[in-house]
């Protein structure tokens, strides 16, 4: 038993909150994006949060702190857009390797610190895998359904060099999330399960789809026990949603895998849904009081938040935690990392 494992055992592991909207507060200019690396690169940058890890990695690391200092046992690497699909809106393909092996050192560096001062609650690094900005199942053309703008390969290509970055900068974990189409995301499975075979190495895998709508279903079309099914193949250390609905509207699809299945349950929803302005609304205390059904409820083993999450709520929804026994996890095959 790994120690993600054994702390899995032990209590309920704290997830951090949202990158981006942490990153929103810094209200980086084209200029601070570029940095003096970037400052004559041909085309605006401003908006590719990833390449933050190299030209204002002060502000990550101090984001992960703060994550840390709230209560998280695990944050995720700033590589939600770390391949070279999505890097290619900005012509930056090429420092993919790069923007994985930086921000994964970055969260390691913060996360060792806050281990070595509270020995015994170890931190853990996941790396943050995205969906890409393309899908492998649907058309965008409508006008040509049989289109897609990303094949299975070019998508397993794109996930093995990330999570190889991932890996060589040393995450404790790979978290594959948002999924939105399950196709893309057996892409980066069978990428992960190459370099393991590789490699001859084993490195815990968390799996986070994202139900889009009230319809319960995946952007693909998927229900949760199908999404849940259809990745079920691989040995994983969790399942569960992100993203797209918040605490309270995740909770029946939460329930319908936490049933289903021995694996850990993760959720991460968002603080509320958007208001009209895109924005999240949803303060610390209204979460956690809506997460704590989820825990009432045994449904969970690994918790955090999503977009418009800030440090805030991560220390009420930690704060709640603590009142809890993690739920539990069958050491079956599936289990094993």
């Amino acid at each position: 038993m790994n120690k993600i494992q054994e702390a899995l055992q032990n209590r309920i592991l704290i997830l951090d909150g949202a990158m981006g909207t942490m990153l929103q507060r810094y209200n980086f200019t084209e200029e601070d994006f570029r940095g003096a690396r970037f400052k004559d690169f041909h085309k605006s940058v401003k908006g590719n949060f990833d390449l933050i890890s190299l030209t204002q990695p002060q502000a990550i690391a101090e984001i992960h702190a703060k994550y840390f200092a709230a209560g998280a046992d695990i944050v995720e690497t700033n590589t939600f857009s770390g391949t070279t699909i999505a890097m290619a809106d900005y012509d930056m393909q090429d420092l993919v390797y790069e923007l994985n092996y930086e921000s994964a050192k970055i969260a390691k560096r913060v996360a060792a610190e806050f281990t070595k001062n509270e020995p015994d609650k170890p931190r853990f690094v996941a790396g943050a895998i995205g969906p890409t900005n393309k899908t492998a199942s649907m058309s965008p053309d409508v006008n040509n359904p049989g289109f897609r703008a990303v094949s299975f390969e070019e998508l397993r290509i794109a996930y093995k060099q990330q999570c190889e970055a991932l890996i060589d900068g040393g995450v404790d974990i790979l978290l594959v999330e948002t999924i939105f189409d399950t196709l893309n995301a057996k892409a980066a499975l069978f990428a992960i399960d190459q370099i393991k075979e590789e490699r001859n190495i084993d490195i815990p895998i968390m799996i986070s789809g994202t139900i889009t709508d009230a319809s319960g279903r995946t952007l693909s079309g998927q229900t949760a026990e199908a999404f849940l099914i259809s990745i079920s193949h691989i040995p994983l250390l969790s399942v569960g949603f992100n993203c797209a609905l918040g605490a309270k509207q995740l909770l029946p699809h939460l329930e319908v895998i936490a049933n289903r299945t021995n694996l850990a349950v993760s959720a991460h929803p968002n603080a509320g849904l958007p208001n009209a302005f895109g924005e999240y609304d949803e303060s610390p205390a209204q979460m956690a009081l809506q997460i704590e059904e989820y825990l009432e409820k045994n449904l969970v083993n690994i918790i955090g938040g999503c977009c418009g999450t800030t440090p805030e709520h991560i220390q009420a929804i930690a704060t709640v935690a603590l009142n809890y026994k993690p739920r539990a996890v069958f050491n079956s095959k599936n289990a094993e990392v």
